[in-house]
């Protein structure tokens, strides 16, 4: 394991620099126990780089995440950026660096916590248990295709390009079967086959490479049938894998399961160790710098940087009991609260965290 590691910090919009502050606090606590270097690079990304350099993703943002060993980023967004034309929306920075870096891969984990039970929707009996993960490819499909608005006999006409070809299916499927393998070997792949020409070589492909994998199990489903089954009986999943358009919507779906989208973490991979992390729930210009952000799924995306990009499985795990171990005495942010009144902020949240992560560093 190396000394020393460059992590580019990109904060983002709304709630994004709150949340990324606080982590830095936590890696700052993995650095002082673990004796391991950590040094930022801090970047514009989304509305921030609209504002400050007339473009969602700065070149000089694109090379401090190349010339770095993982990148954590915050969120991107907001009404102020909504009436914007497609190129000069916060959401073009974030396809934009996932396509200059080469993430193929989004890695969702939804997991439910026993002591966040009461916290989801859905009935206990539900939920309790639920550990999956979503994997939805991220450089391909209708958000990459060509994108045409016109007039056509006086009527607006609106076209967006759905396109894979196999290469790029063939690589997300052997990573979810990989995922699969180190887990409970079961791989859900959902398409819209009954439909769509582009899902119909998603599972012929799919079919392909499971004959390499005879230990896992492979099953299809379709889309609207898999959103269903989520909320209907989701303990029947260990791994789905999807494109990139309905893995945008079943993995926010899935994060409703732990009780909040913002406890859930990703981790966007390419070829090797390298990878973005970010939590899922997006800016929340609402509660923008008010002080009451969930920090937690920025917490457990750290953890997955510390693991996948820089081989710290053990500061990972750390990470990781830190925050089970603070929900596990009842402290919670408004997001995750039964009683809203008791809701502690996004300081004194972190505080808790990294007040038990040198509980847990030192026991290791």
């Amino acid at each position: 394991m190396k000394k020393s590691y460059n992590i580019a910090i990109l904060p983002g919009d709304g709630i994004g620099p709150e949340i990324v502050d606080a982590a830095v606090k936590v890696l700052t606590q993995v650095s002082e126990q673990t004796g391991v270097t950590f040094t930022y690079a801090y970047g514009r990304i989304g509305g921030c780089a609209i504002d400050e350099d007339g473009t969602p993703l700065p070149e000089e943002t694109l090379r401090i995440a190349k010339e770095a060993d993982a990148v954590l980023l915050g969120a991107v967004g907001g009404p102020k950026w909504d009436q914007n034309p497609g190129h000069l929306r916060p959401e073009a920075g974030l396809l934009g660096i996932r396509k200059g870096l080469g993430l193929f891969a989004n890695l969702r984990p939804a997991t439910m916590h026993p002591s966040l039970v009461d916290a989801s929707s859905l009935k206990p009996e539900v939920v309790a248990g639920v550990d999956l993960m979503v994997v939805r490819e991220l450089t391909g499909g209708i958000y990459f295709g060509e994108k045409k608005r016109y007039t056509q006999d006086g009527v607006e006409v609106a076209e967006d390009q759905l396109i894979y070809n196999e290469a790029e299916i063939e690589r997300i499927i052997r990573m979810s079967f990989e995922i699969a393998r180190k887990r409970d070997k079961r791989l859900c792949s959902v398409d819209k086959a009954n439909v769509l020409e582009s899902s119909r070589l998603w599972r012929g492909v799919a079919e392909r490479v499971a004959k390499d994998y005879p230990d896992v199990e492979m099953t299809h489903m379709l889309v609207d049938a898999c959103a269903m089954q989520l909320v209907r009986a989701p303990k029947q999943f260990d791994v789905i894998v999807t494109e990139n358009m309905f893995g945008d919507i079943l993995s926010d779906e899935a994060a409703m399961l732990t009780g909040s989208i913002g406890m859930l973490a990703s981790a966007s991979l390419g070829e090797g160790s390298f990878g973005l992390y970010e939590p899922v729930h997006g800016s929340a210009p609402d509660i923008a710098g008010q002080g009451v952000a969930n920090p937690l799924a920025t917490f457990l995306s750290v953890a997955l940087l510390l693991r996948h990009s820089l081989s710290m499985d053990q500061a990972a795990d750390a990470v990781e009991q830190a925050v089970w171990a603070v929900l596990d005495k009842g402290h919670r942010t408004a997001d995750i609260a039964v009683d809203r009144t008791q809701a502690v902020g996004t300081e004194q949240m972190t505080a808790y965290v990294v007040e038990e992560l040198l509980k847990q560093l030192t026991q290791k």
